[in-house]
């Protein structure tokens, strides 16, 4: 009787209890979290796949509005981002378009080969495409991206660099050069003062090679012009004086542009990256990385 009375004497703890109440709770929880989290991913999943769905229906409208041509296929031009350069020419059909808008790298169709092919599958230097433009007839494309190397197999910036009105001059004398808008002519020729200063040569003199030679009399030209724009607004001056005024700091600035090497396609990026950016916010993130 008394080991009996000492084995009924024993506590039992409900922790030891397999089915005891408290651990049925925390099962039936821990279920019931996992439950609710595969039901949010099967949700999220869904969703995703509904959101893919559409994205792809509205690309297939897409490319059906397009015209092409009895072979299937329309003018496809590769465009620079930043510096506007007409890089290549080529032929797209519709996988090609649908591929790009994908992948985001410039992709074509190749007549000879009757294949697709991707700018820069073989020399890496691919065209990382920013946005597509259709024309008013909808019957050429123009990616609109930012090259990671030269464009040309012949190692130039861009396949556009034979001026025909050179040839016509004087098609002995006619040289490769690059396709420029008004600025980056500007640069070229800035550029082209620099080497000259370099190799001493006794050419003819310029402001630009004095400014290149002299940087004390380059930063004061900076300061003076940008003060003179600022005086285009305060005594409400011509508008054709503040364009004329801006033109002097522009051209001032990218001789320090070219002292410090530094292109003005580096400046235009820096610019675009801001866009989506506020300007105040844009500031303040200068700043504290500059603390730091």
């Amino acid at each position: 009787m008394a080991a009996s009375s000492r084995l009924f004497s024993l506590k039992f703890s409900p922790r030891d209890a397999p089915f005891s109440s408290s651990r049925i709770n925390t099962n039936y929880k821990t279920k019931k979290s996992i439950c609710l989290s595969m039901s949010a991913s099967a949700d999220k999943s869904l969703h995703k796949s509904e959101k893919d769905l559409l994205h792809q229906s509205k690309v297939e409208a897409l490319l059906d509005s397009v015209k092409w041509d009895e072979k299937g296929l329309a003018v496809a031009i590769a465009q620079n981002i930043d510096t506007g350069a007409v890089l290549m020419q080529g032929f797209a059909n519709r996988e090609a378009l649908a591929t790009t808008i994908s992948s985001r790298k410039a992709t074509f169709y190749s007549r000879s080969r009757s294949s697709l092919w991707t700018k820069g599958e073989t020399s890496t230097n691919f065209i990382n495409v920013h946005d597509i433009f259709l024309d008013c007839d909808r019957d050429s494309i123009i990616y609109l991206g930012k090259p990671d190397g030269p464009t040309c197999h012949t190692g130039s910036e861009t396949c556009y660099f034979l001026s025909v009105f050179d040839l016509l001059n004087d098609p002995q004398a006619a040289q490769n050069r690059s396709l420029f808008t008004t600025l980056y002519f500007l640069e070229s020729t800035i550029t082209q003062r620099q080497a000259e200063v370099e190799a001493t040569e006794n050419g003819k003199p310029s402001w630009t090679k004095r400014l290149l030679s002299d940087l004390k009399l380059l930063c004061s030209k900076i300061r003076e012009e940008a003060n003179e724009l600022c005086q285009t607004l305060e005594d409400n001056e011509e508008r054709s004086r503040t364009a004329s005024e801006m033109a002097d700091v522009l051209y001032h600035a990218l001789v320090l542009l070219r002292v410090r090497d530094v292109k003005l396609e580096e400046v235009v990026e820096v610019l675009r990256k801001r866009f989506s950016q506020s300007g105040i916010e844009e500031k303040k993130n200068r700043k504290s990385s500059n603390q730091g």
